[in-house]
């Protein structure tokens, strides 16, 4: 760390040229338990509490105040008004979705009303439990695991969405419920009862359809399980945690940013404002990013998985199936823990423990460095350890756990991490060796009876920019051969840069690969001292499938998104997640790819970035029978924003203190 004299010193200097912000709630903080609390009860209180039927919610998530608004009163929170507190809420009343919009200030509701349109709101948490007992008491079900020669007891059943194939009138709000054998191993996913399809009617909540096409050996338990009884290591983080949390605000070395929670986005970076020590001002980078959608869709067309078409953010809610984290094991030693809160089926609210930790990251990397020879007074040798910090949160989704970070560096870079591992989504199958096998499998054979069925996953990030303010462009520097007429040069070519500055939304899809080109955020009213626009450029990390499904097919109409893994949209309050509001059924008529075909003016003004991470996953043995992490992500990194290396003058411990406050110009 620095000498304490020399931080002392930093804090003095920097805290006379930056404000304080407010130490009252901040606008953009998560929903608080007494405010869910306080909203079921207005609801309640309201006319639709009172109606006949059940009332279930669905979604409670905070109403984001209005950009403008709110940039007004973070530049100056003494003076301009505070932006109101409101929360949006999707509740399900007499089998209708309604739409209510409360003011928690004021304990009142700002607005009631029923939805009509295609697609159904998030499954609830309840609703799922009380749908895989059904199969339980259910004659014709408990027929086919006895014949099946399994144990009744031992059968644990799973919710899976049913997507949309075409069908002209909306269908009912329903789910089809696979099962497994559980009992000997912790892998059930790995022991499918192959060949029943149950359907339930989530409103009604009993079963109308089941059907048991074809009976199939079910894979043996030895050899599925992956629990090991040894005592997981710890790592612990150099000199201290380094880094400041005051309510949701986090500020670390150059960095502060707001983080908060959200059901069905899990977590929410806003504000994030890197401190530029040459200006002694705090820049914008980000105003607000979260993963808007996760499409996980099977390539198996037999009748129990074609269906399989998972949008696992929109129909069961990223934030709502976040593991609690466990200290010294999916975080370090000395890491910070954050709790979320969400709001039940009835409203109340409940508590995950541990949904984010905060926490620095050494891990023996080089910030930067440099060697020099033949000087006069000997050899120069500089080196900077590279330091960062990182927010995390993992999603259980059924089998798969994805483990999310948000890396921060002093750089000023921005780096995103996707890591997936768990358990893989597997067929019952007659094969019992790789030889045996006629036809197309659409998968791979990795055990006896045991089929790991194709399949993809698309992360889709929502990332409104602000580089350095709202009035944004998106640049895409390609590169150019240029072959050599004259003789003037040995050379016989070169490669140059053409800068094209997207006009419209339609300039700005990218396909990622298949050309070379540097994707730039700029700032065109923003210049360094060179004269140069300020900017930040994309980097593309592992993970840059795209969808391989024709554009016709159904589940690629709902995902159209996928095919490529940039888009850049004008800003809109209201689009915020690429698949559409309501996912579960719907048709592809709400969401990203329609949003862009208004085609709007995206040049020099408030913008919108959406990156896809995506894996084609060809399944293979060492992913069984649990797989390791396959990781991929991408990183924002500075692009003439700064004057010059942000870090050249870095201590040689590679760890910074936080002096600063950020406040924000509108």
């Amino acid at each position: 760390m620095f000498p304490l004299i020399f931080s002392a010193l930093l804090l003095s200097l920097f805290s006379t040229s930056c404000s304080l912000i407010s130490t009252s709630p901040h606008p953009l903080d998560s929903l608080t338990p007494d405010e869910i609390t306080a909203i079921r009860r207005v609801i309640l209180a309201s006319p639709l509490g009172s109606s006949s039927g059940p009332l279930s919610f669905h979604y409670v998530g905070l109403d984001e105040p209005d950009k403008p608004q709110l940039l007004s009163f973070l530049s100056n929170p003494t003076a301009a008004p505070r932006p109101p507190r409101r929360a949006f809420v999707v509740a399900r009343a007499g089998k209708e979705t309604r739409e209510i919009y409360v003011d928690i200030t004021n304990s009142k509701i700002i607005s009631d009303s029923t939805y009509g349109g295609i697609g159904y709101p998030i499954f609830t948490l309840a609703e799922q439990a009380a749908a895989v007992s059904l199969p339980m008491s259910y004659t014709p079900f408990i027929e086919s695991v006895a014949k099946r020669g399994v144990d009744l007891s031992q059968v644990i059943c799973s919710t899976f969405s049913v997507g949309w194939f075409g069908e002209r009138k909306k269908g009912k709000r329903v789910l089809k419920v696979p099962c497994f054998v559980a009992g000997e191993a912790a892998n059930f996913y790995a022991r499918p009862l192959e060949g029943i399809t149950i359907v339930v009617d989530m409103d009604e909540m009993q079963i109308v359809q089941y059907r048991d096409r074809v009976q199939l050996p079910v894979p043996k338990a030895e050899g599925t399980d992956y629990r090991r009884r040894t005592k997981s290591g710890s790592v612990g983080q150099p000199e201290g945690t380094g880094f400041e949390i005051n309510g949701n605000i986090i500020r670390w070395a150059n960095w502060e940013f707001h983080l908060s929670y959200d059901v069905r986005a899990g977590a929410i970076i806003s504000l994030a404002s890197v401190y530029d020590g040459e200006k002694c001002a705090c820049r914008r980078v980000l105003y607000r990013g979260f993963v808007s959608e996760l499409f996980v869709p099977y390539m198996d067309p037999v009748d129990e998985w074609y269906y399989r078409t998972f949008f696992d953010e929109g129909e069961f809610g990223f934030g709502l199936w976040a593991s609690p984290l466990v200290p010294e094991a999916d975080c370090p030693a000395g890491a910070a823990f954050l709790d979320g809160y969400y709001a039940g089926q009835d409203g109340k609210p409940i508590k995950i423990e541990n949904v984010f930790c905060v926490f620095q990251r050494y891990a023996g990397d080089v910030a930067w460095r440099h060697t020099e020879f033949g000087l006069p007074e000997g050899v120069i040798r500089e080196v900077r350890p590279e330091v960062s910090l990182v927010v995390r949160m993992v999603a259980a989704l059924g089998n798969y756990d994805y483990v999310m970070d948000w890396e921060f560096k002093a750089s000023g870079s921005i780096k995103f991490g996707v890591a997936l591992t768990g358990l893989l989504e597997v067929k019952g199958s007659s094969y019992t060796h790789a030889d045996q096998i006629t036809g197309d499998p659409h998968g791979s054979l990795l055990a006896e009876n045991t089929i790991a069925v194709y399949h993809d996953h698309f992360i889709t990030y929502y990332l409104d920019l602000d580089i350095d303010g709202t009035d944004n462009s998106f640049v895409k520097s390609k590169l150019k051969t240029v072959r050599l007429a004259s003789s003037d040069s040995p050379r016989k070519s070169y490669w140059t840069v053409v800068k094209e500055t997207a006009e419209t939304e339609a300039d700005a899809q990218v396909d990622v690969g298949k050309e070379p080109i540097e994707l730039l955020i700029v700032n065109p009213s923003k210049k360094t001292k060179m004269g140069n626009d300020v900017g930040y450029r994309l980097i593309s990390g592992a993970g840059t499938a795209g969808s391989l499904m024709t554009d016709d097919d159904y589940p690629q109409r709902r995902a159209s998104f996928t095919k490529k893994q940039v888009w850049v949209t004008a800003y809109n309050k209201s689009e915020k997640w690429a698949a559409g509001l309501y996912v579960d059924q719907s048709r592809g008529d709400d969401g990203l790819a329609v949003w862009t075909q208004r085609n709007r003016l995206i040049k020099n003004t408030d913008i919108v970035l959406w990156y896809t991470v995506g894996f084609h996953h060809i399944p293979c043995q060492e992913d069984f029978p649990l797989m390791p992490l396959l990781t991929g992500g991408f990183e924002l990194r500075p692009f003439n924003f700064f004057e010059s290396n942000p870090i050249i003058k870095s201590p040689p411990s590679g760890l910074l203190p936080s002096w600063f406050n950020c406040t924000y110009s509108s």
